[in-house]
């Protein structure tokens, strides 16, 4: 049976002391280590893939951006293969995260468990209804007045596999996020000394950042969206609501446009 939930008072003081001051260059160097090789790498190709989009004769608003894509479209047995690997490989940074937290004693802290099914069902299913009809408004408007790129979100092959893929990848997508940039990182920026406003916008930046090869408005929507998934954390205690927001939202943006793409013109 899991164990019940900890004392709000007691919980949220764990949340927010630092470690002693010998400990904090360990805590600094995996945070070094895990962006390094997840999400922080992304911000990186991020920034320069925008750097490319901008320095080109093509305005942005004329440009696409492709993901999720036929690798080898004329050989499915093959593609799925490789569609495998982009969502097996990218998780294990996050089983290197949830390690480390676990050889400091922090692993059950973050709230990545089956504890509150309910709770985490139908609150991430809320968060997904509040932000998913205004991140699409922006990106719409984004694209209007050519701060956003045309992303084509949803580009494999049509198989028996595809929509399967699709959802595997988004919730891919929820867990690699959520549990880096909130249960990780916040653990161990606060673990160096700092302070929760400091990396409730440090995530939040980060997160925004690897979504810049989209455009500027992938930029500030996913800039918005990390700050309230902070704050939802730091009030939830617990990334696994957030985690089934993300993964909706992505459901929706990846199934959504393969069913809508070849019938509507707006997206």
């Amino acid at each position: 049976m899991s164990a019940p939930p900890p004392d709000r008072p007691e919980a949220l003081r764990s949340l927010l002391e630092p470690s002693a001051p010998s400990a904090r260059p360990r805590f600094g160097w995996e945070v070094i280590i895990v962006l390094g090789i997840s999400l922080g790498r992304s911000a990186v190709y991020s920034i320069l893939s925008i750097i490319d989009k901008l320095t080109v004769n093509t305005p942005l608003n004329q440009q696409t951006t492709s993901i999720n894509s036929s690798v080898t479209p004329d050989r499915p047995w093959l593609d799925l293969a490789y569609q495998l690997t982009y969502i097996v490989f990218p998780l294990v940074p996050v089983a290197l995260a949830l390690y480390l937290m676990h050889l400091s004693g922090d692993r059950r802290e973050i709230g990545l468990d089956r504890s509150r099914p309910w709770f985490d069902l139908s609150r991430g299913a809320l968060v997904f209804a509040g932000i998913g009809i205004p991140g699409l408004a922006l990106y719409l408007g984004a694209r209007a007045v050519g701060l956003n790129t045309n992303v084509s979100p949803a580009n494999l092959a049509e198989h028996w596999w595809t929509v399967p893929v699709l959802i595997l990848l988004a919730c891919m997508n929820g867990v690699v996020e959520e549990v880096v940039m909130l249960g990780f990182l916040f653990n161990r920026l606060r673990r160096i000394g700092w302070g929760p406003v400091a990396y409730l916008l440090v995530s939040a930046f980060i997160r925004a950042s690897y979504h810049l090869y989209q455009g500027f408005g992938g930029f500030v929507g996913n800039l918005v969206m990390g700050i309230v998934f902070g704050l939802l954390y730091l009030h939830w205690r617990r990334v696994t609501p957030l985690v089934v927001a993300h993964t909706l939202l992505d459901v929706a943006a990846f199934v959504g446009y393969a069913a809508l793409a070849p019938h509507v013109d707006w997206l």
